[in-house]
């Protein structure tokens, strides 16, 4: 496979825009036969006639991002995907001119390509991150905020004006000033001479295997336990603790008085005693459990 050097590559690229820009653009009534015409019959010649139209638009827009690190020609190429997107929707009975409406898929499609390969790790996918990520700077040149980090006044100014959180303001600070480095980047020796890595230092937050299977047996054993002393409790009682207490949506009294035939201050009542009965009868089979341990304890003495 022969590939193209970077010499070949801008000259295909000047061509294209200089080809780009050539192409006449479009009076509102033959754009609208154009859209017209692609919308209802699916006329290939309309559709290419009115996305070449615009393809200065995909440019001029493209050059506008240039400043995120990554190549004029692949933001054109994500723009036209965008172009494309927009004529397929669009409608020509709403009385809008295609640019206008052009011009928002193009951004966005371009700009999700940013924030795709801006960096390895995830920028934004929130609106607010995505607002954040493409105005933070401008606005921090604004009010001429240049320092290493930003001012309180400024965090709070930003946060204003993009209507967002200032707790969403810090974190996209940190990620803007910071660039991607390799777990296996080497920052030094160790005591026994070998060398340290990042991902040596990284600590996993995950219970240990024996922790998470003493875990597993605690929660198997309190629920042998709770259904041992919900057995004890009347039906009425049960069904009201089930439906209050141990279901995601708790319902309310209202509603099992209904089922019940009772007063909602009554279920409220069953609901205070079937609790009282159960911490009642938890603290004396621990009680019972402690004796019976310190009984064992004092044999074997």
């Amino acid at each position: 496979m022969a590939y193209l050097d970077t010499g070949e590559v801008q000259t295909a690229n000047r061509k294209f825009i200089k080809k780009a820009m050539k192409f006449p653009m479009l009076e509102s009534e033959h754009e609208h036969d154009l859209a017209k015409r692609w919308a209802s019959n699916r006329d290939e010649a309309a559709l290419h006639e009115l996305t070449q139209s615009h393809l200065r638009l995909v440019i001029a827009m493209a050059s506008k991002l240039k400043n995120y690190g990554l190549s004029v020609a692949d933001l054109v190429q994500e723009g036209n995907i965008g172009l494309m997107q927009a004529a397929e929707r669009f409608d020509p009975d709403r009385g809008v001119r295609f640019s206008t409406y052009a011009g928002w898929w193009i951004r966005a499609s371009m700009q999700d390509f940013i924030l795709r390969n801006w960096s390895i790790v995830r920028t934004g996918t929130t609106a607010a991150q995505k607002s954040l990520f493409f105005n933070l700077r401008r606005l921090r040149a604004k009010i001429r905020d240049n320092g290493p980090h930003m001012k309180q006044s400024t965090r709070d100014y930003v946060a204003r004006e993009l209507g967002v959180r200032a707790e969403d303001v810090i974190q996209m600070e940190g990620r803007l000033s910071g660039g991607d480095s390799s777990l296996n980047a080497q920052i030094g020796n160790g005591e026994d001479g070998q060398t340290t890595e990042w991902q040596d230092l990284l600590v996993c937050d995950r219970s240990l295997p024996d922790e998470a299977v003493a875990s597993r047996l605690d929660r198997q054993k309190n629920q042998i336990l709770l259904q041992d002393l919900l057995g004890q409790l009347s039906a009425r009682e049960r069904i009201i603790l089930q439906a209050r207490q141990m279901n995601e949506t708790s319902r309310t009294l209202e509603d099992l008085g209904k089922e019940l035939s009772l007063s909602k201050e009554r279920v409220r009542q069953v609901e205070h005693e079937a609790l009282k009965k159960l911490r009642h009868m938890l603290v004396s089979r621990e009680e019972g459990a402690f004796l019976k341990q310190e009984y064992q304890s004092g044999l074997s003495a």
